[in-house]
């Protein structure tokens, strides 16, 4: 595909569809105060995590009034069953990624979080993600493309908990 300056472009017809469409999502099981008190502790080890995230006494004279989760807490961290995909045989180049040519070549730009209200116990959270947009320039790596994806995680009275916008870079 050229652009206008007749110049190479590292987007295609399928990302230009996807653009700002919504994907379907998942659905977490509900989340435990168990669940709550676990990451909080695992994400705080050796400290003592906050109270807010595992004392209900504390937790209830809060504005929360209830054990929060920390906002890094993840309600899809939990193993799921799920089909698993067959895998190529050994020796096999199906599935294979020709990572030499234009494009195919990438690495993580980050990711920038927002948060809002935050997760408790009872609560069912979903996800969602879809292509936000795209710049695509030259650099020194040379023609190169910028992709933000945008993920959104809300909870059953569709509050927002969280945006994502994580930066995928190809060249």
């Amino acid at each position: 595909m050229a652009t206008e300056h007749d110049q190479e472009t590292l987007v295609s017809a399928a990302m230009m569809e996807r653009k700002g469409v919504w994907r379907p999502g998942k659905v977490s099981p509900p989340i435990t105060d168990s669940d709550i008190r676990r990451w909080a502790i695992a994400v705080h080890w050796p400290e003592e995590p906050p109270a807010i995230f595992w004392d209900a006494e504390y937790a209830a004279e809060t504005r929360w009034g209830t054990i929060i989760a920390p906002p890094d807490f993840n309600p899809f961290a939990w193993p799921v069953t799920s089909p698993r995909a067959a895998k190529p045989k050994s020796g096999s180049s199906e599935g294979a990624k020709d990572r030499s040519s234009k494009g195919r070549r990438g690495m993580n730009g980050g990711q920038v979080d927002t948060y809002g209200v935050p997760m408790r116990a009872g609560e069912v959270i979903s996800a969602r993600n879809r292509l936000r947009d795209w710049d695509e320039r030259e650099t020194r790596l040379g023609q190169t493309l910028f992709t933000y994806t945008e993920t959104e995680w809300r909870n059953q009275d569709d509050e927002l908990v969280k945006r994502r916008v994580s930066t995928g870079i190809r060249y």
